[in-house]
């Protein structure tokens, strides 16, 4: 959503870097191209001119002056701000003294109010707790029966005594909820009602009464991320007529340009609690005001990507396939904790999202939104194709072995040979990182096997190709050169590049073309 925000800054800041002092006119000039990149992504025009203002009065001060590094300096400062318009600090969810804590959503129709509930219940179920969703949409055809599947599919409780589709009271339904919740040991109420327009009177007394029946903990106001400035309009409209406490972000993977989620915030004085970046239930999490300016800034976001992680692998898992490529050769690592470790990966959501987490990925962005999701299945239906005994020693696998294999899982005879091979580099790369000697061809991380207090003293070189006499001190020498050899195979050059390449020079490993489209 944010990639035409996020190249506009990337260039403007590019302007910046290699400067050892930025003039008011450097200043004046990066504003302006900060506030057009702001208004091309449908910023409003308050929060652009507040932010602007903000941005240039810290940058004419002494902490770009006198900074060593000017342009990061600013970079800094837009980071910041753009965290305050955002929202400032993670806002997190009041739960009651007493459960059952009352959730109430509300917002426009199409926001994806409905499929919102399942998924904010999914997410309450993964923290420990134990939602119940009611339908309180009793307005919208069908709109009962799709909270019933979602809850099914999120698998929480859900309350819908009443048929709906225009039959049904939803204030009387949103007060027996609560009863029913604490017979049942809901601790979270979660009320979906009925869609509504910031005109409709009717509908928003209709939200003003269920408010006022159940007396929510937090009322949530569901916002689509891709409609725009109307949504910043229409939360004002909802804030005055029945108040909410927080925003959540829907469909946050659009690709539409972000300016109501940078907007929001800042003018109606709520801050973004939840976003919604896809459409299957798992696709929900918190909000960072941090990390989503990290992103926007092109610096990734590894702790949300760590915490992925965290849910995903287990210490115990992670410690047991520490052991086994810290094994001579990592030979213990077979093709089974390959594929066990690739299926965990695909746990923790797309393979491309996943990607532009990482810092830096914005430049290769096209790449990785071409990425094939479907060449892991194909992996998997290859080593799932092998027997035991060739997922536990990879190196039988000879001719006849491979077209069996290639028949049983639809692939050529090329795929087979060429995962086996990247196999063995990947478990030889592993391994070696595993064993402390970190990535082939760069230096040895600090506690790595290579950083300070590991180095060990260089022999001296010999003189040209001068040999001694001494045969015990010529083997020596011998030995010495070797070892140089292979090194130099290995380490390559300045930027950790084989044979001395430039950056510009080099070329992804083959395993990792396919990814690059």
């Amino acid at each position: 959503m944010f990639d035409t925000l996020s190249d506009r800054l990337a260039a403007t800041f590019k302007n910046l870097r290699g400067k050892g002092r930025l003039s008011e006119a450097d200043i004046d000039a990066t504003a302006r191209e900060i506030r057009i990149a702001l208004l091309e992504a449908d910023v409003a025009l308050p929060v652009v001119r507040a932010f602007i203002k903000q941005v240039k009065e810290r940058a004419l001060g002494a902490e770009v002056s006198q900074a060593l590094n000017p342009a990061q300096q600013v970079i800094k400062i837009v980071n910041e701000e753009l965290v305050g318009i955002l929202g400032g600090e993670t806002r997190r969810l009041r739960f009651a003294k007493q459960p059952p804590t009352v959730i109430m959503l509300a917002g426009l129709q199409g926001a994806g109010k409905t499929t919102l509930a399942g998924k904010l219940g999914k997410w309450l179920q993964g923290q420990g707790h134990a939602p119940l969703l009611v339908a309180c949409d009793l307005q919208r055809p069908n709109a009962v029966t799709q909270l019933s599947v979602v809850a099914e599919r999120a698998g929480v409780g859900v309350y819908a005594p009443q048929p709906g589709n225009g039959v049904g009271d939803p204030v009387q339904v949103a007060k027996d909820s609560i009863e029913y919740a604490k017979q049942k040991q809901h601790d979270v109420v979660i009320v979906d009602t009925a869609g509504r327009l910031g005109i409709d009177q009717e509908l928003m007394q209709q939200a003003a009464d269920i408010r006022d029946a159940v007396s929510p903990d937090e009322i949530l106001f569901v916002v689509d991320a891709m409609v725009g400035q109307d949504a910043v309009n229409t939360a004002e409209a909802f804030r005055d007529g029945v108040g909410f406490d927080g925003v959540v972000l829907s469909k946050l993977d659009g690709d539409a340009r972000g300016g109501a989620a940078l907007s929001i915030a800042h003018v109606t004085g709520r801050q973004v609690m939840f976003a919604s970046n896809g459409e299957k239930l798992d696709d929900f999490d918190a909000f960072h005001p941090d990390r989503m300016a990290s992103r926007i800034l092109g610096m990734g976001d590894m702790l949300t990507l760590i915490e992925k992680a965290e849910q995903t692998f287990s210490q115990q898992e992670a410690e047991q396939m520490a052991e086994k490529l810290a094994s001579k050769k990592g030979q213990d690592f077979t093709l089974d904790d390959f594929l066990a470790q690739m299926e965990q990966v695909r746990k923790m959501g797309s393979i491309s999202k996943l990607l532009g987490m990482l810092p830096g990925m914005g430049q290769i962005k096209d790449q990785i939104n071409n990425l094939d999701e479907r060449d892991v299945d194909r992996t998997a239906a290859i080593i799932k194709s092998m027997t035991p005994g060739e997922r536990q020693e990879p190196t039988i696998i000879n001719g006849s072995r491979r077209a069996r294999i290639a028949k049983g899982s639809g692939v050529e005879v090329s795929a087979v040979k060429g995962l086996v091979e990247r196999f063995f580099e990947a478990r030889k790369m592993m391994s070696r990182m595993a064993q402390g000697g970190g990535m082939p061809g760069m230096p040895g991380m600090p506690g790595m096997g290579g950083g300070p207090g590991r180095t060990k003293k260089q022999p001296k070189k010999a003189k040209g190709k001068q040999r001694s006499g001494n045969p015990m001190k010529r083997k020596q020498q011998e030995e010495e050169a070797a070892a140089r050899r292979d090194a130099a195979g290995q380490a390559g050059g300045a930027f950790g590049l084989p044979g001395g390449q430039q950056p510009q020079d080099f070329e992804l490993p083959d395993e990792f073309k396919k990814f690059m489209g």
